[in-house]
């Protein structure tokens, strides 16, 4: 970013105290970003974002008071210029359609590297949309590729065995690796195995992918 352009101005909301504070560290120490405020709850970020106009809000989805689905819907009715990206442990395709439905911008899972982020936030400050690891031009034109792809895969299972539809089914569904392993009656590691014989086949590296994978190409049954 050129020395003469002003910071972007950042908003975090965020219920956990120390992932905040890592989070605001992190941003502190990359130049062209400032954080302005920060929020426990989600009743706290919607004042926030009244009180500060933000450039980003970084959102969490799951917070107290008044979730993170609450807030972005607050914020559009209110149709305030905050580019909002979620910050998320897991998301469900349900959730997917819904955050961008109600004007988010941007959607990085909370484990992705750093540098992830400040690409997600870049793209979304030039008018971008970001879902995974990578920017896309427009919400519209993203909605029609996953609708085509949805058609042309509809029948297709990417080489996935049954049962590891099944570990995909119980990712989707936000189970962790421990309750899918007595789920199924395996190992913690046998599940491992089958989620990263899954992400090879897929093409996809983390759980947030999988799941947009799962979304855009009608995979699974809702």
């Amino acid at each position: 970013m050129p020395r003469n352009e002003p910071a972007v101005r950042i908003l975090i909301a965020d219920d956990h105290t120390i992932f905040r504070a890592g989070l605001k560290a992190m941003i502190a120490g990359e130049r062209g970003f400032q954080v302005v405020g920060e929020a426990s709850d989600g009743d706290e970020a919607i004042q926030l974002v009244e009180i500060l106009s933000p450039d980003i809000l970084l959102l969490d989805l799951l917070m107290p008071k008044v979730s993170g689905m609450e807030v972005l819907k607050s914020i559009a009715d209110k149709r305030k210029e905050v580019r909002s990206i979620i910050l998320s442990g897991a998301a469900d395709g349900g959730d997917i359609s819904r955050v961008f439905e109600l004007g988010a911008r941007g959607l990085v899972l909370k484990e992705s590297a750093t540098t992830l982020l400040f690409k997600c936030i870049q793209a979304v400050m030039d008018g971008q949309y970001w879902i995974g690891q990578s920017s896309v031009a427009t919400l519209s034109q993203t909605l029609n590729h996953c609708r085509d792809s949805a058609k042309d895969n509809k029948k297709k299972n990417f080489g996935l065995t049954e049962r590891e539809m099944e570990i995909v089914r119980a990712v989707v569904s936000g189970y962790p690796n421990k309750e899918i392993a007595s789920r199924f009656g395996i190992s913690e590691q046998t599940v491992k195995h089958h989620i990263t014989n899954i992400f090879d086949k897929l093409g996809v590296y983390n759980r947030l992918e999988l799941t947009l994978f799962v979304f855009h190409h009608n995979l699974i049954e809702k």
